[in-house]
């Protein structure tokens, strides 16, 4: 019979040291990186796609004229001066002037904060009524999963522009005498209105695919309370489409508003927003053409940098289109 403090010595290798005197393991590599969760994978993918770098430098400098006109354009939006009228393109204004006089590269860049501010804070309030609502009914189950989807699918059976036209003709119609605030918030609220079944549909999804999970059975099974399973297990797994339809949502929502100014039941004078030059230029398209084709331009851009931000972020997001 062999000796097991023997065997033992023979079958553990020796420590092996290195030119500093430190042991080390011989066969394992050596290495200080930590592990990564969902989203530190997500960043490291972003970082090395160019377009995802366009499209938020993009975003960044929209960011910027909406919270900061100024810095881009000095002069007076609003304002102008008859005897400018239709007046080409020259150092003083490099897009020109508009009908009344009024500077078109000063309002472009002003525009962006009417059309950005109501699409995020639309984008806001869709995420928090949509997504409260789908945690519900994805959690809850039973009748009040049934009841929040017939609600939401009374919702999803009213066309879009031809509710926001019923809602913003209702309560921002001619003569209606609404202050700025007044128009911006019922624009958020028309497009919330009409699109929070689809933020509830995609987190309620989510949450049926995440509550039985062995993570969450174990919390439950703790003593953990509903308030902070949801909290601390199903909201940080299920932000992940929410986080990427929010993104893509932006763009859509600034589209959206420029689409109900242009038919005159969004966003209205003295607001200055993209759609609003554009239904202004319209009339003037053969004489002045920049009119209509510059702010259009700025929207595009726009539009386009939170739809491939969104898709970038969606492809660092799902391991199956690394």
């Amino acid at each position: 019979m062999s000796d097991p403090s023997t065997a033992s010595i023979v079958s553990t290798p020796p420590a092996q040291s290195t030119d500093a005197g430190g042991p080390t393991t011989a066969g394992l590599p050596q290495t200080n990186e930590k592990p990564r969760g969902l989203l530190g994978d997500a960043w490291r993918d972003l970082r090395r796609k160019p377009l995802f770098w366009i499209s938020a430098t993009l975003i960044v400098i929209f960011l910027l004229m909406a919270a900061f006109p100024a810095l881009f354009a000095p002069g007076d939006a609003v304002n102008g001066t008859l005897s400018r009228s239709l007046n080409k393109p020259s150092a003083d204004g490099w897009f020109g002037y508009d009908v009344q006089g009024r500077d078109v590269y000063a309002r472009v860049i002003y525009g962006a904060r009417a059309s950005i501010v109501v699409a995020v804070l639309s984008v806001m309030g869709t995420l928090l009524v949509g997504g409260a609502m789908g945690i519900i009914a994805g959690y809850r189950g039973g009748w009040v999963d049934g009841l929040l989807s017939r609600i939401a699918d009374v919702f999803f059976g009213l066309p879009f522009v031809l509710g926001a036209i019923v809602i913003l003709t209702t309560f921002n119609g001619s003569g209606s005498g609404n202050s700025k605030a007044e128009i911006m918030g019922l624009v958020i609220a028309s497009l919330m209105v009409l699109s929070w079944p689809v933020v509830m549909r995609l987190m309620r999804s989510s949450v049926l695919a995440t509550k039985e999970a062995d993570y969450i059975v174990a919390a439950r099974a703790l003593g953990a309370g509903t308030g902070r399973i949801i909290l601390k297990h199903l909201l940080p797994n299920c932000l992940a489409p929410l986080l990427v339809y929010g993104t893509i949502m932006v763009g859509s929502f600034i589209g959206a508003e420029a689409t109900l100014s242009f038919l005159g039941v969004g966003l209205k004078s003295p607001v200055v927003s993209w759609g609003i030059m554009i239904s202004d230029g319209q009339q003037f398209i053969r004489v002045a053409p920049g009119l209509v084709f510059v702010p259009a331009a700025f929207l595009v851009t726009a539009v386009l940098s939170f739809v491939m931000l969104g898709e970038a972020v969606r492809e660092a997001l799902d391991p199956k289109l690394r």
